[in-house]
């Protein structure tokens, strides 16, 4: 008798883990096909300028995902901040970028989003000149958590969305910190499409960082972030606030990357 209810159970798990992505899609339909609430078609009027300049049909597309990401997600205020639509609705727009045409889904591994009025302060060792680590403090505008997470600061994330061609933006930069990091510590190499493009991927973008690092290390000017050439995981979210918000500058001048991230995110940004 125990082991036929091991059985049992054991099926119903089965079948359980067969349907959950099937209701998962099913809510999510739901909420898609109801209308968008006026007042957030408001809020992207006067906070997210970048989404009037998109195509009608992406506009569509980034409501719907806007609207499932904040029935799906936890924003949690800090520092006494209580969260609002408006900041809900601001930083969903511009974290859904990264899934127009996309069947990557909603960030599978984020549960929280915590956001800060203003910067916010973390322990982390810094490195002196000769090598060795101190303890210290560091500001931050926005950190990626692989455990779920995604931290913000409010200032900087309402700031990169009134400047859409600035090439910066913060909420950007740590979403994709999190499509790199749904296959574990981030790497500067998210989940792409087909096997055979990694070998691609990892030739022109590897090239494209060791680049950046030589034109930082000569304080040369760049089109991107000498951020950017900390790590490959910071070299991709770097490139991706670029990709979004100056394509014209980057299909210029750095083609093959473009191509790259066009073929990643499903989007070309210049036909905007």
């Amino acid at each position: 008798m125990p082991a036929l209810i091991i059985a049992f159970l054991a099926l119903l798990f089965i079948l359980w883990l067969i349907g959950q992505p099937y209701l998962t899609e099913r809510k999510r339909q739901q909420i898609r096909a109801q209308p968008f609430p006026a007042a957030w078609r408001d809020i992207l009027k006067r906070r997210v300028p970048y989404v009037r300049a998109m195509p009608v049909d992406l506009q569509l597309q980034l409501k719907q995902h806007i609207q499932v990401f904040v029935a799906e997600k936890t924003f949690i205020g800090c520092d006494g901040l209580e969260i609002t639509d408006e900041m809900r609705v601001t930083v969903a727009a511009q974290a859904c970028l990264l899934l127009l045409n996309s069947p990557r889904g909603y960030y599978r591994n984020l549960r929280q989003i915590l956001i800060y009025p203003y910067g916010f302060l973390v322990n982390r060792a810094q490195p002196d000149d000769s090598g060795v680590t101190h303890p210290g403090r560091q500001a931050l505008s926005g950190e990626s958590w692989s455990q779920g997470q995604v931290i913000l600061s409010w200032h900087d994330a309402l700031q990169g969305a009134a400047m859409p061609h600035d090439g910066q933006n913060v909420v950007i930069h740590e979403f994709a910190h999190q499509l790199d990091q749904e296959t574990g510590a981030a790497n500067g190499a998210p989940i792409l499409a087909r096997r055979a493009h990694y070998a691609r991927w990892s030739q022109v973008l590897g090239a494209e960082f060791k680049h950046l690092q030589a034109r930082t290390s000569h304080h040369q000017s760049s089109l991107f972030s000498d951020y950017g050439a900390t790590d490959p995981a910071e070299f991709f979210a770097v490139i991706s606030e670029v990709f979004f918000e100056q394509p014209q500058r980057m299909a210029t001048e750095h083609p093959a990357l473009y191509q790259e991230l066009s073929t990643l995110y499903h989007l070309d940004p210049l036909s905007w």
